[in-house]
């Protein structure tokens, strides 16, 4: 399991983007079945607010949305049962402000470097991530 960084959303390679779908409604039903994530990689969900996780897949759906895809937040909020539009007031900003940081980002970055390297991302997605690194604020 893994949330790849909120600023990389945008630019993640097609299967990273739909798998991270799949991850958001996986972790969704842990949190709905246990009250919290047990993952090593996303316990760090535990520390915030479920807004902050809310927050983080409505951004995942629209991303998703704006490529075409289809999803269901439904898939994500049966299981947390919240009424998805009270959790809008979460900025972007926000979402899980001490963990996506600039070490987490460069976590990421590096992960999809070594997807890219063994072929598994193509050299048009690679050039979107990379732009994004170039771009992003934290650095």
């Amino acid at each position: 399991m893994r949330l790849w960084h909120k600023d990389l959303i945008e630019v993640l390679p097609k299967q990273q983007l739909l798998g991270q779908w799949r991850e958001c409604c996986a972790i969704a039903r842990q949190i709905g079945v246990n009250g919290k994530v047990n993952h090593i990689l996303v316990n760090r969900i535990n520390d915030y607010p479920i807004e902050h996780f809310m927050a983080y897949c409505k951004k995942v759906q629209a991303e998703m949305i704006r490529r075409g895809y289809s999803c269901n937040i439904g898939g994500v909020s049966q299981w947390l049962k919240k009424d998805i539009p009270e959790f809008l007031d979460c900025t972007d900003d926000d979402i899980f402000y001490d963990w996506h940081n600039a070490r987490y980002m460069w976590q990421c970055y590096c992960n999809l470097e070594e997807k890219y390297d063994c072929g598994g991302i193509s050299e048009e997605e690679w050039a979107k991530v990379e732009g994004r690194m170039r771009m992003w604020k934290g650095w």
